[in-house]
């Protein structure tokens, strides 16, 4: 197999990391490119045999699938770079949310996928949120779900959902880190407690809490009620935390949704001139 990687910055080079590490490519099946050349290059030094490429029409050239891995609004200008190599028998993958499939199989002549990935995959772990162009049948989904399958667990989703199943797997590790790590700060601050300690434990708790979700198969529910024993310490925290935090978690997705808006509208300029029925 041959896979080409356009950006090297964070999530590039997750997902490159993960996928050598996991065993699912080898570097010399990789060429990367970067705006900065020397980024790429130093990626490339880590792994011998993979290709550093100056242009991004080199990474792309060729390889099986061309995963775009930019910040939206460079997505027009590597389409444009990238127009002229690409052929019908290969799949570009986006791995940004804000670009529409729709964007790239105007631009492409190409099989066109959008892949979510979460900051989980670095340890072979979590979701990666798939979503696939109209020229996509079910076994270019199955080849390429084959290949992520090393590293997560690969769902299916509906284009529209994008956002909302976003802010669950890719943006939800940030998220849940924060309040455990108030949680510990307030563990430290209240009782003195060794901060490594506090993290360890809050660490291996939240670890056991995932696996209780899904290999355990007890819902939120189930767990809230089995260690909430009525009127004990737990409960009475539980309300208090009801009452504290109650509609944040809507604030949070209204946030996260305004920006992906206003990311949209600005990539839809870019590729048509003009936002497109809000789009």
């Amino acid at each position: 197999m041959n896979v080409g990687f356009i950006g090297t910055g964070s999530m590039g080079s997750l997902l490159i990391e993960s996928f050598i590490a996991s065993g699912a490519l080898g570097p010399t099946e990789i060429a990367v490119s970067n705006r900065t050349h020397a980024k790429a290059q130093a990626l490339a030094d880590r792994y011998p045999g993979m290709r550093a490429e100056y242009s991004n029409a080199d990474a792309a050239c060729g390889a099986d699938y061309v995963f775009l891995c930019v910040k939206p609004h460079e997505f027009i200008h590597v389409v444009q770079d990238i127009k002229s190599v690409i052929r019908p028998n290969q799949t570009v993958v986006s791995i940004t949310s804000p670009v529409l499939l729709s964007h790239l199989e105007g631009e492409l002549g190409c099989k066109i996928a959008k892949v979510i990935p979460s900051i989980t995959n670095l340890v072979w772990s979590g979701a990666s949120l798939c979503i696939y162009g109209s020229r996509m049948d079910d076994r270019d989904k199955k080849k390429l779900e084959s290949l992520f399958a090393h590293i997560s667990e690969p769902l299916r989703i509906e284009e529209q959902y994008t956002r909302i199943v976003s802010d669950l797997s890719s943006c939800g590790p940030a998220f849940i880190a924060f309040l455990l790590q108030q949680f510990v700060d307030a563990a430290v601050e209240e009782t003195g407690i060794p901060r490594a300690d506090a993290q360890k434990v809050a660490a291996n708790m939240l670890l056991g809490t995932g696996l209780l979700l899904t290999e355990g198969q007890l819902s939120m529910e189930d767990i809230q009620q089995r260690v909430a024993v009525p009127g004990g310490i737990t409960a009475k925290a539980l309300k208090l935390l009801q009452r504290e935090t109650d509609g944040i978690f809507n604030q949070v997705i209204r946030t996260t949704h305004d920006k992906y808006q206003e990311d949209l509208g600005k990539v839809t300029t870019l590729f048509y001139g003009e936002e497109v029925n809000g789009q």
